[in-house]
């Protein structure tokens, strides 16, 4: 009986412990604590520091605060003047509002990529070759606010560093040794209507 008694004693103290090690979480500087009680959020978001949690019935979601750096994958894209170049580019953005980055969208890395991929198509898509290579900062600049837009209030983008290599026309252009046709008349209509011989 005394053993039992000690073995019961043994896994409460066990149990509580563990409930207790779920109930404390510690935060760090650059993360917050998004928290759902019952299934409703609570307002604001937790931390730096510690955080006390109802075991069960809370459930929390951390988020990064940091700024994350994403590769955007390569993308093909056909400029103005139907030449095909293929950019790739690099995105820098952090997270301003925790608590919208969880509820507003099922995963914000995931759709932070997606966006700049369709903004990168979009704007460059717009521009003509030349103006991808002489305008870059240009261009930086309107991808960042289109994406900004797109992403506000959840996350801040900052300007993106782009690479653009030209693969080939999808229309060629003219030769340059071809001249546009002239509205003078030519030396034969010229010497059959009488008209003066230009001087040799």
């Amino acid at each position: 009986m005394i053993g039992l008694i000690g073995s019961l004693g043994f896994f409460v103290v066990f149990l509580f412990i563990v409930v207790l090690l779920n109930a404390i979480r510690v935060v760090r500087e650059y993360e917050r604590l998004v928290v759902f009680r019952l299934g409703r959020v609570r307002p604001g978001e937790k931390g730096p520091g510690l955080v006390l949690l109802i075991p069960i019935i809370d459930r929390a979601i951390k988020v990064g605060l940091r700024t994350v750096t994403m590769d955007v994958p390569p993308q093909d894209i056909i400029t103005k003047d139907n030449v095909s170049v293929k950019v790739n580019a690099v995105i820098y953005f952090r997270v301003v509002n925790a608590q919208d980055a969880v509820i507003q969208v099922e995963n914000y890395l995931y759709a932070t990529s997606q966006i700049a991929q369709t903004t990168l198509r979009s704007i460059l898509g717009q521009a003509e070759l030349d103006e991808l290579l002489s305008e870059r900062e240009k261009q930086n600049q309107a991808l960042q606010q289109v994406i900004d837009r797109q992403t506000e209030p959840r996350s801040r983008t900052s300007t993106c560093r782009r690479r653009c290599s030209a693969r080939s026309r999808a229309r060629p252009r003219p030769s340059a040794s071809v001249a546009p046709r002239s509205s003078m008349p030519r030396a034969s209509t010229r010497r059959r209507r009488g008209w003066p011989r230009p001087p040799r």
